[in-house]
């Protein structure tokens, strides 16, 4: 059963039952709420990126450095770190799925801003997007940073697992996550994405009471390991 481990903002690390370790949209050094630096990340062997925002990717071509990781992105989000000095990356894009030897991955639509951070030339501007992610069994959704959208009707009955932002400002608020968990009907939601700055903060417990009986929701803290 794969474990996830909550990191702060929207990064989690994810262990696998055969050992492989998966990182999702890495922001370690520069996270205040983060409870690791990313020295500390250890082994890794896919770097999961929904888009190219400081906050999801400023330590995505350092750790692929540093642990030889599969980055998995955008086409344009890996073009870009080919240019950086990252290979084997590998690029996908919205709609698509891929079979992996941990799992099957599909990019899915997400409303959001296509900067990537550290493109100074602005050629690599891609869309956003989430993963829908099949991991030991298990159905798990990163939404990634997004507006509400009514594509996420599509994905009820197929996810067990939803991380949604609810921080509001750059990303739906907990109103519009409650609502997109009821448009996917998970068993399990985790919010994400709030309380990292002043400017999203939120009360995760408003967030539950909103959700009802749509779903369980697991609220985690930095540090923090939930196995689906």
């Amino acid at each position: 059963m794969a474990k996830l481990t909550f990191h702060g903002q929207s990064t989690f690390t994810v262990e696998m039952d055969d050992g492989t370790r998966l990182v999702i949209d890495p922001f370690f050094d520069d996270n205040p709420t983060s409870d690791i630096k990313r020295a500390d990340v250890g082994p890794v062997d896919y770097i999961l990126c929904t888009h190219g925002h400081f906050d999801h990717f400023v330590d995505a071509l350092p750790l692929a450095s540093e642990t030889g990781a599969t980055l998995i992105s955008t086409f344009e989000i890996v073009s870009f770190a080919e240019t950086q000095g990252i290979e084997g990356g590998h690029p996908m894009h919205i709609g698509g799925g891929f079979d992996f030897p941990f799992g099957r991955v599909k990019m899915t639509p997400a409303l959001h801003g296509g900067q990537v951070h550290g493109d100074t030339t602005g050629q690599f501007t891609t869309v956003p997007g989430g993963f829908l992610m099949e991991l030991d069994g298990k159905s798990i959704y990163h939404a990634g940073d997004t507006a509400l959208l009514l594509d996420m009707q599509l994905l009820r009955g197929k996810v067990d697992v939803a991380l949604l932002p609810i921080g509001d400002n750059f990303t739906m608020g907990p109103e519009d996550a409650a609502t997109a968990a009821g448009f996917i009907e998970p068993q399990v939601v985790v919010p994400i994405h709030y309380n990292t700055w002043p400017l999203i903060a939120q009360d995760p417990e408003r967030f539950r009471d909103l959700v009802g009986d749509t779903a369980k929701v697991q609220v985690m803290e930095a540090g923090d390991v939930f196995a689906p």
